[in-house]
């Protein structure tokens, strides 16, 4: 589990493999982490398969599908959260690192970006609702209802993760809170039933 509280940024050191993707990250720290340990990378959960200077994981094909780590190059910065540990404070909101899949950046006036989701995302984007914009932890603005919303990033944010890097243009892992699909997806069945 995380918490989208991002802790730093990492470089991408290495990429190779075809039909499994295995990446080397150096990221800010390493302390107590162990092979078989959980980072969440760019909001993606992913397994430590090696630890060093650098971090190697290995990422399927499915997750190279469903998020932006397909498009890392070497060089390219990535947020970076380790998984919570018991007793650590929970700042952001609760997350599994199981990316729903991804959304471009429409427009970024001055903090404000505007993020478009797939239209089947639609219906769990609600105003101050949370969100995770590549494993940031975020609260819905407005929202057209349709899969379009803002959210308003504070400078420490901006300074702390790669988000003030991105434009227009830009795609970004989306990762909607649990509690808000669980009660989406209760509140259909049950309509669903009702007429039935």
């Amino acid at each position: 589990m995380f918490t989208g509280i991002v802790q730093g940024t990492g470089s991408v050191q290495s990429m190779s493999g075809e039909s499994i993707l295995t990446i080397g990250i150096q990221i800010p720290s390493t302390e107590d982490l162990e092979i078989g340990g959980s980072v969440a990378i760019d909001g993606v959960c992913l397994t430590a398969t090696s630890v060093g200077d650098t971090v190697t994981f290995d990422i399927i094909p499915e997750t190279v599908e469903r998020t932006t780590l397909g498009s890392l190059a070497c060089g390219s910065n990535v947020n970076v959260e380790r998984a919570l540990k018991f007793g650590d404070e929970l700042g952001g909101h609760l997350l599994s690192g199981h990316i729903m899949g991804t959304a471009e950046i429409v427009s970024v006036v001055n903090q404000d970006y505007q993020i478009q989701c797939p239209t089947t995302m639609a219906e769990f984007i609600q105003e101050k609702g949370f969100i995770a914009v590549d494993g940031i932890s975020l609260t819905v603005g407005e929202t057209d209802g349709n899969g379009c919303f803002d959210v308003h990033i504070i400078p420490e944010t901006l300074r702390l993760t790669t988000l003030g890097g991105k434009g227009a243009g830009d795609y970004v892992n989306i990762e909607i809170d649990a509690m808000t699909q669980a009660v989406v997806e209760t509140t259909k069945r049950m309509m669903a039933n009702k007429e039935a």
